[in-house]
This record gives C-alpha cells, sequence and structure tokens, in this order.
C-alpha cells in the first residue's frame, strides 16, 4: 500500500472542483457565466507582451538568481516609491513563482511545527491549508461585518496566547474590503511589540474603488509583504509574484526558494519588466475603470436575488453575500445553480469553515460572486439567478 501523509490529506479549494463541473456544462451546453474564478479576464500588458516575445528570440532564458533578476527588482523598489513613497532596497526583494511561493517559503522560514498562526475568518483557504499541511497551530480569527471582515488589535488582544504570525489581506479573498490606513498602523505596531510575525497579503493593490491600499512597509520593516504581478497586472498564468523581507528572514527564505523552486519563471521576470510602463498603466488603469462598473453592477443587482446587506467591496473583485435566506449548504446550492442556470459561483466553505467560531459566519451561509469579466455576463448571469431564485 502506497503511503500518504497526513499533510497529503489537504481540504480541497473547492472552487477548483465547480471548475470541473464547469468543464462538463460547458461540453453539454455551451453557456456558462463564469462568476467564481479569481483572475482577470483580460491578456498580459502588451508590453509585457512584447518584452516576453524579444526574451524568446534573443535571450537564453536559463536559471537566474533564486531571488530573481536584479533589473526587475529595482523595477519593484521604484513601484513602492512611486505608489507609497517607501524606500525598499534591491536586497529586501524576491522574486517568487507566483504569490503561492512566496507564503510557503516564509511560512517554512518563519514558523515552526505547533507554531500558532492567526488568519481571518473568512479568509483564503490555501493560508489555513498550507500552515496546517506543515504543521502550524492556525487560529481562525472571526471577523464579521461590524468590521468590515477585518481583524482588529482588540481582536488579537482577546487570543488567549499570542501568536507567532498573522496572515493579513488587503484588499481581501473573498470580501474585497482593505483595511483603514489607522488600524494597518495599529496592528503593524502590535505585532512589532508582541514578536508576531505581520505578513501581509496585498496581491490586490492597485484595485480599489475610492479608497487606496496601503502598504504595511509605510509602518515600519518588520512585515513580510508579498506583491503579485497576476491580478492588477493581469498576469496570472505567468507565476510571477514577490515578498519584501524583514533582513532576518532574507537569506532563510532565498536558500528555500533556491532548494523549492530554482528561480522563478525567466520568460515572466523579461515580461513583467513591461508592465512598469507608461503604456502598460494604460491598459491597467483601463480594467480597474471595468472592474469598478462590475462592483456597481453586482451590488445593484444582489437585491434581486434577496440579498439586501452585502458589504461592498473596496477593492479586489469580489461580492461576498450571504444568501442563508436561499440554502444552507452553499457547496450544494452552487452546483444546484450551476446546473440549473449555467452559471458558476464559489461557495463560501471555501473561505469560512464550517462547524468552528462564529456560525453566523460559516461559509455554508455564504457565497462568493467574482466580477472580474465582463458586464454583458454578469448582467446574464443575474437575469439567470433572479430566475431561478423567484421561480419565473
Amino acid at each position: 500500500m502506497t503511503r500518504v501523509s497526513v499533510r497529503g490529506d489537504t481540504p480541497p479549494f473547492h472552487v477548483m472542483e465547480i471548475l470541473k463541473a464547469v468543464a462538463v456544462r460547458q461540453k453539454t451546453h455551451g453557456d456558462v457565466c463564469l462568476l467564481c474564478v479569481g483572475q482577470p479576464s483580460t491578456p498580459a500588458p502588451e508590453a509585457a507582451l512584447e518584452r516576453a516575445r524579444h526574451a524568446m528570440c534573443s535571450e537564453v532564458l536559463g536559471y537566474t538568481e533564486a531571488v530573481g533578476n536584479l533589473e526587475l527588482r529595482e523595477a519593484i523598489c521604484q513601484h513602492y516609491r512611486d505608489w507609497y513613497g517607501v524606500d525598499v532596497l534591491p536586497t529586501q526583494v524576491v522574486l517568487t513563482t507566483g504569490s503561492s511561493a512566496a507564503f510557503t517559503a516564509i511560512f517554512l522560514a518563519a514558523f515552526d511545527v505547533g507554531d500558532r498562526v492567526v488568519v481571518t475568518r473568512p479568509g483564503y483557504p490555501a493560508y489555513r491549508n498550507s500552515l496546517a499541511a506543515l504543521g502550524c497551530e492556525v487560529i481562525d480569527l472571526d471577523c464579521g461585518p461590524e468590521t468590515r471582515f477585518q481583524p482588529t488589535v482588540a481582536m488579537l488582544e482577546a487570543l488567549p496566547h499570542k501568536p507567532a504570525g498573522l496572515v493579513l489581506a488587503s484588499p481581501a479573498n473573498p470580501t474585497g474590503t482593505v483595511v483603514p490606513a489607522e488600524d494597518l498602523a495599529d496592528i503593524s505596531r502590535w505585532c512589532a511589540e508582541n514578536d508576531c510575525l505581520l505578513i501581509s497579503d496585498e496581491i490586490y493593490h492597485g484595485i480599489s474603488y475610492g479608497v487606496s491600499a496601503r502598504t504595511a512597509w509605510e509602518f515600519g520593516d518588520s512585515a513580510a509583504v508579498i506583491g503579485s504581478f497576476s491580478k492588477y497586472f493581469s498576469m496570472t498564468g505567468w507565476r510571477l509574484g514577490w515578498a519584501i523581507l524583514p533582513n532576518e528572514l532574507l537569506r532563510p527564505v532565498e536558500l528555500l526558494l533556491g532548494n523549492l523552486n530554482l528561480c522563478p519563471p525567466a520568460i515572466s521576470q523579461a515580461a513583467a519588466l513591461g508592465v512598469f510602463t507608461t503604456s502598460a498603466e494604460a491598459e491597467l488603469r483601463g480594467h480597474v475603470r471595468r472592474y469598478a462598473a462590475n462592483r456597481d453592477l453586482v451590488v445593484s443587482r444582489l437585491p434581486d436575488i434577496g440579498v439586501h446587506d452585502a458589504t461592498a467591496p473596496d477593492g479586489a473583485f469580489y461580492a461576498y453575500a450571504d444568501i442563508s435566506h436561499l440554502a444552507d449548504d452553499s457547496l450544494t446550492w452552487c452546483r444546484d445553480v450551476l446546473a440549473a442556470t449555467g452559471v458558476a459561483i464559489t461557495p463560501g466553505i471555501d473561505f469560512a469553515a464550517i462547524g468552528i467560531g462564529d456560525p453566523a459566519l460559516d461559509g455554508n451561509r455564504f457565497v462568493r460572486f467574482s466580477f472580474a469579466g465582463e458586464g454583458a455576463e454578469i448582467t446574464e448571469a443575474f437575469d439567470r439567478l433572479t430566475n431561478y431564485v423567484t421561480g419565473a
């Protein structure tokens, strides 16, 4: 019998299970409205594609440094000066194979088996699942609509034990909410004073609606900041992210990345240099304007399915909605909706484990809508959903 480790029994990311059903539905009906996937519907900026074409024709594209090309790390430093007024050194920047690899390397470098690490509930499931697989004790911190699904210092102070780490996302997945600057400053200070590593997930920065997302490094250099070329920069499949790290973690993370990944994709690094150009910025800002229009559309249509108190997202491209008036099992409801209408939605059980903490936050009560696509598709999806819910 083949051995399987305990960590091999990692819970599924249910949106991937929904995508399996999507593939079947699309093959049999050809009518899927995709409101489940958290990725841009647009390709990389033309300037990035041109850089990639040039690199493929003129460069070897072999291994790079484990922490990535210096030229791109320098461009990221300039990006932080331009966007946040923060000075970052190239030696403090580590390029990774998607932001996912950054999280894994930081978890491995910073935490030992048994260390307590806080994640928000609701929150991105890969944090919890990766930490648990590495032997950490995951502490789910209930964050409800009264704090816009974000943690506060008061919540951290109320924990029975001081944690070794806190994973914070702003804008957040699945809620799209942003931590106010004063709260981020307070949380950063608390973590620094309590020997708690703040891991600030900032992969949706650039996608916000009237609210500016702040980087944790505006409030000190003791946090690990995670960025990505996937979301705002529209390069999900290129698998390239970065981390800005406190000095103590730089060498351990470099050594881990060299063993785990060797280096980030060379072609992706070459392409990414193109996203910091004027022409690319114009394209990317156009995407954000579309997301903003889609956000308003989703918020205006949620009452059609009986959702009247959803928290409007500040950023990213998600809306998190309580559908407990419609069902008490979000996964089954999403499957039934897909089968009946062709509309694909992500069940809330991906983001809020059930049976722990506040029952009002259980993922069975919620679903996540992605509005990264086109407005016409969203309109069609909500027309179908409204008919399904009302029985029209």
